[in-house]
């Protein structure tokens, strides 16, 4: 069973609130997991932004697609409950509710924007009626889309740039991820400490209590195992238990598994996921446009 999207969701969500009774909305969300028969692992799938679950957010389109249509209502803070309109309709037994259903009704064409004629956000390809994501989704999808294209580029770009430049930018990151105080201060420059197997010596943070030794490697070739073994057989040597170890490229399976017997700890970052911190971090990349998500503050109005 896949996760349904919010235009399968109205039709039983109306059927449950067909009691006339008010319901929470964490009360439906429940109903109609169990309807669907949602396994826990799909409850738990989230969004792109990791900050709601896919299902939650298509319930909740649902109801405000349903609300605004006038076949819902909400008494109360998180509460639905079905209108006099609501019960007409689900009388006539309709085999399906969604978008192009709601499209008979006034409000809700007003809600859509065709009333006025407003022209759709929308390309014609992504017709709403069509679609199975909510706006957040859709949003949020080709955000991820836009993110994964620029740190293609990104790394791409890297890869191109001289060694003396990946150097500099590795120590940039670091600093920018909170390591080493200021550029000045960051330690010894990568590609200058002359240790074999090691790239370069940063503080690990401002006060420099301990250090981190680097390992910076502009890459296109896999790396492996032995490459790792003698990072970690180098800080050995120099006392040291912390390392990172940063490529532009991918590192193999052998050389993700391999764990050293002492206490050294060795973090590896591959070609995607420095370009992943590049951009989370502002390093080599501007913005461009920003947007903003808002909901209604309920405490702000209370009990109103």
């Amino acid at each position: 069973m896949t996760i349904p999207d919010y235009q399968s969701i109205m039709l039983p969500l109306m059927q449950f609130a067909s009691d006339g009774k008010e319901h929470t909305l964490r009360e439906s969300i429940e109903y109609l997991a169990k309807h669907f028969k949602l396994t826990s692992e799909e409850r738990k799938e989230l969004l792109p932004s990791g900050k709601q679950s896919i299902f939650d957010n298509r319930v909740g389109w649902a109801r405000t697609h349903l609300k605004k249509a006038g076949l819902l209502e909400s008494p109360g803070r998180s509460l639905i409950q079905i209108t006099l309109r609501g019960l007409e309709m689900l009388k006539k037994n309709p085999p399906i509710i969604n978008v192009g259903f709601l499209k008979q009704f006034p409000e809700y064409l007003e809600f859509i924007g065709a009333a006025n004629n407003i022209e759709k956000i929308t390309a014609p390809e992504a017709d709403e009626s069509s679609s199975p994501d909510t706006p957040e989704e859709t949003l949020e999808y080709a955000y991820q889309k836009i993110r994964q294209t620029l740190a293609q580029d990104l790394l791409s770009k890297v890869r191109s740039c001289s060694p003396s430049f990946f150097e500099q930018l590795v120590v940039e990151l670091l600093v920018k991820m909170g390591y080493g105080g200021s550029i000045k201060e960051a330690g010894r420059a990568i590609g200058k400490s002359g240790d074999e197997g090691i790239d370069g010596i940063i503080k690990e943070d401002k006060l420099g209590l301990d250090v981190i030794y680097v390992q910076a490697k502009r890459w296109n070739d896999t790396v492996g195992r032995p490459e790792i073994q003698r990072f970690v057989g180098a800080l050995a040597g120099q006392g040291a238990k912390k390392g990172i170890f940063i490529t532009t490229s991918k590192f193999s399976e052998q050389a993700k598994e391999y764990v050293p017997r002492n206490e050294t700890k060795i973090v590896l970052v591959d070609g995607e996921q420095l370009a992943q911190y590049m951009i989370d971090f502002n390093l080599g990349v501007s913005s461009v446009s920003s947007y903003e998500i808002k909901k209604i503050d309920s405490d702000y109005f209370g009990d109103e």
